[in-house]
């Protein structure tokens, strides 16, 4: 496509405002046609980015992005807005390293208002920054952008409860891409919305208002009225009671068509200047735009590199994720007890099949990792075994609960935590590099890294079966760089033993855990072609650290280096060197692990490198301590 509109330099707010609404469908098209292109071939979260091209375009139509602040929940339909923001240019680079990012980031342009990557922080973040506009005696506007998926974290509703006290002037922009809006557009309902939408009503309402209260007792008692009989009147016609919204405390108008840039306009424009917190509802739908996207959302919800013409194809190609699910329906159909359980991400943790084999002993508790991981400790001590399947840098948000509700009573609450380590090209945000740090300070918590297939389903069984209390299995994102050997289940309590991996030699030992060991299998053989011998201990069992058995292994050895995929501060390795000084180890303990837990978006294999833990970087590191090389 020829970029006629994008394509200019000029394309200002000044310009987004006095803009024709032909110019405008243009421009919708035309960012369409960017992202689906762009996409395809880098990857990236599709359908939800299709879904809000004319909110978007509306959006900086009425507002001013160089001086109002405009926060964009969980980010993944921040596209079009980094496009139309001045970096059209670079948008080839998304998701790539040294590239912009998939979310909102603060580095990367004054314009991104607050960083996302996490779902529900955006109502949060606008209402902290409508207080200090008012603090400072300011007027720009401030305006949150969150979807319907987002607003079922209770973080949100903590937001709009306090917004609503407060009655902070503010506007939340409720972009809901799943009920229908074909109910609410008969011609009665399209009239009151014009009403409702039109300045003069406002300022009517605004006036009538302050003139009612400055009557006291009476005038307040006429408020109440007046509500109750339009409470009334809204429930004959649409057949439902006063929004949730509006008991909260927030202005509520709604819904629009999100795929109607005039009439978003008309909306935003009347409601912009109202001295409270409004909501205004917008019906979008995913994937707007293209079709295989509208009809399978969710296949396009995040996508690698495919063909727009074919469509995204679903891979045969084995994962972690795709074990875990087998497994874990293998389990459940051998113990009655096994309760699955997802923080709305079932088919991204690979519970789909669950949900469909046992409906009754599955739950969906929506975007709510806190009451995830509380409801699983009251299902623990009713007897049940539950299953927590989220990802690691989502179950971040459970801290608290993990300690009280589960670890505290040693609980028997199974975690699978999916995407540990470096995920990849969606950055810092969703990196799975603080799980060990965090599990490491649970009581009673078991935690288990397998490196392989077999690996994952031996340590399920165990955790599932042979555990007492509170325990984790991670697991990165992916494939598996080990063919999957041996028996589908063997003794699952071999799996917290230490194994041999490679090498053979008395200069160093690498104690690695999880998917990483391949990188010290390597790392061996390089320094063996150096003349350098040495083994690698895989180690599945992490917490609590068999020292016992490791400290058999490593006799005769006085250089031993830990390698992990997570963070240096609190993870394996310090857990490990501090063990070992109380069994009087008289070597010396190197720990490999991640610096820095912010780099950004680029493959794993680049971050991987990127962060040191790669087999050439380790061989290095060995041969330097030890004088080598």
């Amino acid at each position: 496509m020829d970029y006629k509109i994008l394509g200019k330099k000029d394309l200002t707010p000044v310009a987004l405002k006095t803009m024709s609404n032909e110019d405008r469908i243009q421009l919708c098209a035309e960012l369409r046609d960017k992202i689906l292109n762009t996409v395809s071939k880098n990857g990236g979260h599709l359908a939800s980015n299709l879904g809000v091209i004319e909110l978007t375009v509306s959006l900086l139509s009425v507002f001013d992005y160089t001086r109002d602040k405009i926060v964009f929940d969980v980010g993944h339909q921040s596209y079009a807005y980094k496009i139309l923001t001045g970096r059209f240019e670079q948008f080839d680079t998304l998701r790539q390293k040294g590239g912009i990012s998939g979310f909102p980031r603060i580095s990367e342009s004054e314009y991104d208002r607050f960083d996302t990557g996490h779902s529900s922080t955006s109502i949060s973040a606008a209402l902290g920054m409508a207080r200090a506009r008012d603090l400072r005696k300011e007027s720009q506007y401030v305006v949150s952008v969150i979807g319907d998926g987002a607003l079922t974290g209770g973080l949100a509703y903590e937001a709009i409860n306090d917004a609503g006290h407060s009655k902070t002037r503010m506007l939340i922009i409720l972009n809901d891409n799943e009920m229908s809006i074909d109910r609410n557009v008969g011609g009665l309902s399209k009239y009151l919305s014009k009403l409702r939408y039109s300045s003069g009503y406002i300022s009517a309402k605004a006036t009538t208002e302050s003139f009612l209260r400055k009557l006291g007792f009476f005038g307040r008692g006429l408020i109440r009225i007046i509500i109750a009989l339009k409470d009334f009147f809204r429930f004959l016609i649409y057949r439902k009671k006063p929004s949730i919204f509006e008991d909260l405390g927030l202005v509520y108008y709604g819904p629009v068509d999100g795929h109607d840039v005039k009439s978003m306009i008309k909306a935003m424009d009347a409601v912009k200047d109202v001295k409270a917190p409004v909501l205004l509802h917008v019906v979008t739908k995913k994937g707007k735009g293209y079709r295989n996207a509208e009809l399978n959302p969710s296949d396009y919800h995040g996508v690698g590199a495919f063909d727009l013409d074919a469509g995204v194809e679903k891979s045969n190609k084995g994962s972690y994720t795709k074990i875990f699910g087998g497994t874990i329906c293998d389990l459940a159909n051998r113990n009655s007890n096994v309760i699955a359980i997802s923080a709305a991400m079932t088919q991204g943790t690979g519970l789909e099949n669950f949900s469909m084999k046992y409906p009754t002993r599955f739950f969906d508790c929506g975007i709510a990792e806190e009451h995830c991981v509380t409801m699983a400790g009251g299902l623990a001590v009713s007897g049940f075994t539950p299953v927590v399947a989220v990802y690691s840098s989502f179950l971040q948000r459970a801290y608290d609960e993990m300690i009280t509700d589960v670890c505290f009573m040693n609980s028997h609450v199974v975690f699978a935590i999916d995407r540990a380590g470096f995920v990849g090209n969606d950055g810092h945000t969703h990196h799975g590099l603080l799980d060990i740090s965090y599990l490491n300070t649970m009581v009673n918590m078991t935690v288990l890294s397998p490196r392989d297939y077999k690996d994952l389903r031996n340590c399920l069984d165990y955790a599932v079966n042979k555990c007492k209390g509170p325990v984790a299995v991670r697991y990165p994102r992916g494939s598996s760089p080990f063919e999957m050997s041996g028996p589908l289940y063997e003794d699952p309590a071999d799996c917290v033993l230490p194994h041999l991996s490679s090498g053979s030699g008395t200069d160093f030992a690498i104690i690695s855990v999880g998917r990483i060991s391949e990188q010290a299998d390597k790392a061996v053989e390089l320094l063996k072609e150096k003349g350098i011998n040495g083994i690698n201990i895989n180690l599945t069992l992490i917490k609590p650290i068999p020292l016992k058995e490791i400290t058999g292994m490593i006799s005769g050895i006085s250089h031993i280096f830990t390698l992990e995929e997570g963070i240096q501060s609190g993870g394996f390795g310090e857990a490990l060197a501090r063990g070992l000084g109380e069994f009087d180890f008289p070597g010396h303990v190197c720990n490999i692990a991640v610096s820095d837990p912010m780099i950004r978006a680029a493959s794993s294999d680049q971050q991987i490198r990127e962060a040191g833990l790669d087999a050439v970087s380790v061989a290095m590191k060995i041969g330097k301590v030890l004088g080598r090389l």
